[in-house]
């Protein structure tokens, strides 16, 4: 029993709600959608151009790190280059010295 007054109470006030929407709007129904249709046409046009400088920012992004990986690269190799030739003339400087037994000989 008291379930159906709490369904009435809800009728009742859905309808008062919608009496006073009706009587209070500050438009008709054509020109509320309208207005709806420009708002939504504005909504995509925004998320059309975001997404737009989303997209190209992350291009930006993505660039800016093959740059990165392409100098970290050269520097490695570099570094690697400078390593080998290090070792070449130690190795080749070590050959050309006679043996330190030698030397401490006198021979």
């Amino acid at each position: 029993m008291e379930t159906d007054k709490k369904f009435s109470y809800f009728f009742l006030g859905l309808g008062i709600g919608v009496a006073v929407g009706i009587l209070f709007a500050p438009k008709s129904g054509a020109e509320t959608r309208e207005l709806l249709k420009e708002k939504a046409d504005e909504g995509k046009e925004y998320l059309k151009r975001r997404s737009q400088e989303l997209r190209d920012s992350a291009a930006e992004a993505i660039e800016r790190g093959k740059q990165a990986v392409v100098r970290q690269k050269e520097v490695l190799a570099a570094a690697v280059e400078a390593g080998r030739a290090a070792y070449r003339e130690k190795t080749e400087a070590a050959a050309a010295a006679p043996p330190a037994d030698d030397v401490a000989q006198g021979i």
